[in-house]
């Protein structure tokens, strides 16, 4: 491991302004589980700063304003598992966290981490994007707010600036009417990084008419983003399960719009779309 300087400011204010004032490549470090991994890979790493963020108490916890669920970014994925209010407002993140890692990893890795490493696998992202997520970004300029579908340019890749620190993710409840889905396929059952994944929120009439659909899948398309094309699909109509399965479908010819035919493209064609009619299916 290559020397490096290490800060642990206290107020958010401090770490504002060592990512402002110190070295241009400083590293934030969270929970840790992807930065100490990369550190340890000596040719890659370059880093000669590393601020801690893990003792500002303002960046830790789960609330709600009216009708949003905030979420600080040094909440753990644990404290997300077992959080009442994203169990009731937002169920298919609690179900996305359940699947990461273990508990070891769990406990340390947080939400904020996970979305500010910005990997293609993110489990937490593609929930997030479905429940129309936002995020706060900080530095010594000021504050700003960003959709969380807007955030990511490409996987590893944000458009946070290098003296910001992601101090909220914020969206708004559930309606009454919405089920949640998340569906991860990993190559085994535990420790598992997602090769695909699916979010969904389906909104229904009392008439059983879809008024709502959203569909987000992971580690699919070269950024994570919804796919209209399948969600006006549903919108308007009964769910059946040719309905279901032409939503599926629809998905995958999408992705292979964006990413071309290669060589994964084989296994991912029916597997993205036998996915999103699962998930689809786990909203009924």
């Amino acid at each position: 491991m290559r020397p490096f300087e290490y800060y642990s400011p206290r107020t958010l204010s401090e770490a504002c302004n060592l990512l402002a004032e110190g070295e241009p490549d400083s590293k934030i470090l969270a929970g840790g589980t992807d930065v100490l991994v990369e550190m340890r890979k000596s040719s890659a790493w370059s880093s000669k700063a590393i601020v801690d963020i893990t003792r500002i108490p303002s960046l830790r916890g789960i609330g709600e304003s009216g009708d949003w669920i905030i979420i600080k970014p040094l909440t753990t994925h644990t404290e997300v598992l077992h959080s009442d209010l994203v169990r009731t407002h937002a169920p298919l993140l609690q179900t996305a966290v359940s699947t990461i890692g273990s508990p070891q990893i769990r406990n340390r890795g947080t939400v904020g981490g996970n979305i500010m490493n910005a990997a293609a696998c993110a489990d937490t992202v593609p929930p997030l994007i479905a429940l129309d997520a936002e995020i706060m970004l900080k530095s010594t300029s000021g504050e700003r707010v960003i959709a969380l579908s807007e955030f990511f340019v490409k996987p590893y890749v944000t458009v946070a600036r290098r003296d910001e620190i992601l101090v909220e993710v914020r969206f708004p409840k559930l309606p009454a009417n919405a089920r949640s889905s998340f569906v991860k396929l990993g190559r085994r059952n535990a420790l598992s990084i997602a090769r695909l994944s699916v979010a969904a929120v389906v909104c229904k009439d009392e008439a059983g008419v879809v008024t709502d659909a959203r569909i987000v899948p992971g580690a699919a398309f070269p950024r994570w983003q919804r796919v209209p094309e399948a969600e006006k699909l549903l919108i308007g109509q009964k769910p059946s399960k040719e309905l279901l399965v032409e939503g599926g479908k629809k998905v995958s010819e999408v992705m292979i719009s964006f990413t071309g035919r290669r060589w994964s493209t084989e296994y991912k064609e029916p597997v993205i779309a036998v996915l999103v009619r699962r998930a689809l299916e786990a909203c009924e």
